[in-house]
């Protein structure tokens, strides 16, 4: 890890509001959400977490790079898929405790079901509320875009 990388230490409530100096504010478990975004189409592929050292490398890099909560290890996305996301905005919101991030998905997909982002199901609401238990619909048919046993074998 390169250490060149420092974020700022978090002041008061307006300097973080206010201030360009980035100043994360990570959970007690040292981690920050992180939403990836697809570049071409705005929707939502995938949410997972960062720590310090995942963070500092996805902006040295120019990809994202989370930790895995399950396997508590660094992840660069796409090492094992060889379906990056290249970053092409990094964003955070009004009191720096979560991560937005526009990318370049390579590769068939983002979801380890082998679906093109992990927000494959949608929710009814309101009126078309219409079962108890609530069950939920496909986005775009549910489509699996690539086999995941054979990306990441049978786990």
């Amino acid at each position: 890890m390169d250490s060149t990388i420092s974020f700022t230490d978090r002041g008061d409530k307006p300097q973080l509001e206010e201030a360009l100096e980035f100043a994360p504010k990570f959970d007690a478990d040292g981690l920050i959400p992180a939403v990836a975004l697809c570049a071409k189409t705005g929707q939502p592929l995938m949410l997972a977490y960062m720590n310090a050292d995942s963070l500092k490398l996805t902006l040295q890099k120019g990809e994202a790079v989370y930790y895995s909560r399950s396997r508590q290890e660094i992840w660069h996305k796409g090492a094992t898929s060889g379906h990056v996301q290249k970053l092409k905005e990094i964003r955070t919101d009004c009191d720096q405790d979560a991560i937005v991030m526009v990318v370049e998905q390579i590769g068939e997909g983002a979801c380890h079901t082998g679906r093109s982002g992990c927000f494959y199901r949608s929710i009814p609401f309101g009126e078309d509320l219409k079962s108890d238990p609530v069950m939920m619909e496909w986005v775009d048919g549910g489509t699996k875009r690539f086999d995941p046993d054979a990306v990441y074998g049978n786990s």
